[in-house]
Parts: C-alpha cells; sequence; structure tokens
C-alpha cells in the first residue's frame, strides 16, 4: 500500500509508520493539515492510495480558550485532507474521538448513537467528522477512547507522579476503553483492506475508571503507589469531559482486552524507559 500518515510522531502515527514504512511518514513540521494548499499539493504529487489523518489538537483543557486553533486543526484541516483526497482518488482514514458523546447513556456507545459533545475539542472534533463525510471522499472514520502507546499519555504520566512521591488522585466515575496504538494501528489497516468506509468504533475490549487503570499501570510496571479514588467533582476542569466514554462497534469486533495490551506496552516501557 502506498500510503501517508499525516501526524506521523503521535502515538498512532509512529504505530501506524513502524507498519507502512519510514516513507509514509509526515510529520507536523513537514506539512499542517491547516495549510489546504499544501496539503493539496503534497497529496498531489505523492499519489498514495490512502492518507491515515493522526494530526489533531488534543489539548482538551486548552481548546476552551483556544477555540480557534481547535476548529483549524481538528475541523479544517480534516476537509482540508478530504478534499484533497478526493480530488486525487486517495481514500481517506480519519481518527475521531470518544468525547463526541456526552456520556449520559448507560451502556458503551455504537456508531449510530447520536453524538452530544461537551466541549470545545469534542465540538471540534465532531465538526471535524462532519465536513470530511461531506466532502464526497472515499472514507473511513475510525472512532477511539482511551488511546496509549509510544510518547506522553495516561500511564506515563501516572509513572511519573508516583516515582516522584505526588500524590495519585485520579477519577473513578469516567469510564473508557484503554486502546492500545499498536492495536487500533492493525485495526485499521485490515479495515482499509477489508474497504470498510463510515463511521467504524474501534477499541479494547472491556471499560474500566480511570482510576482502576491507573492501579493496572503500576502494577504492571512493578511501582508501588496508592491510587486514591475521586469523583470528577473533586477535580475541577475546564472542559467537561463525557462518564461514560466507553465505545462498543456493530460493525468490527473488539480488539484484545485493554489489561492484556497494556501488559505488552508494560514490558516494552521497561525495555526504552
Amino acid at each position: 500500500m502506498n500510503a501517508l500518515v499525516l501526524g506521523a510522531n503521535g502515538q498512532l502515527g509512529l504505530e501506524l509508520v513502524r507498519v507502512l514504512g519510514d516513507r509514509s511518514a509526515v510529520p507536523h513540521d513537514r506539512l499542517s493539515i491547516t495549510d489546504a494548499k499544501a496539503v493539496d499539493a503534497f497529496i498531489a504529487s505523492s499519489k498514495p492510495d490512502a492518507v491515515f489523518n493522526c494530526a489533531a489538537y488534543n489539548a482538551v483543557d486548552r481548546a476552551e480558550t483556544e477555540r480557534e486553533i481547535a476548529y483549524a486543526v481538528n475541523a479544517e484541516g480534516p476537509s482540508n485532507v478530504a478534499a484533497a483526497c478526493r480530488r486525487h482518488g486517495a481514500t481517506l482514514v480519519h481518527f475521531s474521538t470518544n468525547f463526541v458523546f456526552d456520556g449520559s447513556h448507560d451502556e458503551p456507545y455504537v456508531e449510530a448513537d447520536e453524538p452530544a459533545p461537551l466541549s470545545v475539542y469534542a465540538e471540534s472534533k465532531l465538526e471535524g467528522e462532519r465536513r470530511a463525510l461531506q466532502s464526497g471522499a472515499r472514507l473511513l472514520i475510525v472512532r477511539t477512547a482511551g488511546v496509549f502507546g509510544r510518547g506522553v499519555n495516561f500511564p506515563v504520566r501516572i509513572l511519573e507522579r508516583a516515582r516522584s512521591g505526588q500524590p495519585l488522585r485520579v477519577v473513578s466515575d469516567q469510564r473508557i476503553n484503554p486502546t492500545y496504538a499498536r492495536d487500533l494501528a492493525a485495526a485499521a489497516l485490515e479495515l482499509v483492506e477489508q474497504g470498510a468506509a463510515g463511521i467504524v468504533h474501534a477499541v479494547a475490549e472491556g471499560c474500566t475508571g480511570f482510576d482502576d487503570f491507573a492501579r493496572a499501570v503500576l502494577a504492571e510496571s512493578g511501582v508501588a503507589a496508592e491510587v486514591e479514588s475521586v469523583p470528577t467533582s473533586a477535580l475541577p476542569s475546564p472542559a467537561r469531559r463525557p462518564l461514560n466514554g466507553c465505545l462498543a462497534s456493530t460493525r468490527y469486533p473488539p480488539l484484545r482486552p485493554w489489561w492484556e495490551a497494556l501488559h505488552e506496552w508494560a514490558a516494552e516501557a521497561s525495555k526504552n524507559p
């Protein structure tokens, strides 16, 4: 597959490049998806079969005061990439988030459930989905949740705080499917090979609270520290987050259980601290 990976330096981008090869990598400093002309020219010259858009503005709290930046990257960016893919015959694989839902359901959200974003970040990601869908490009949107892999993420931050002796107060009423970036990359590639289109949820099997996820990270990493479970109200933040952030799919089977993937992640992290 002749592919491009936009946002190649992120957790998911790194795993896609690991499979697709270094030639697929397009880091942000090489191409900004907010520059429509540059995106079109790059895709025209590269002639990819598929473009994986991993580029995103993920600063959830900061987006509340940086709305224009969030929309430029998360809404206009996917629109630019989708338009270029349509013009030059490439399939676009765009990644989105569980944050497009408000978390009021009791059960995990499936593809047909109605989005109801709670924050500027979530609104911008949903708008990116909508603009991509309206572009007329061959398009697959993969929604996921709780991604962890190489780079800065929730497990890394928990370990850093634990090793420095900081108290670990972690919310218990926000639930997610912690999804290993390596598994997500493999699923995205398989979906492309299957010719999937539209919106597909791809997440690890199992939902858990952030507090129990933190405990599992510590246990797998051999770090002794206590986690205090607290409600979201005890840790106020600028952006509202869905309490039920769990996804399920009517179109694709769940990835391996999150605790099995975490075991692999911890083993690799111990080799490359």
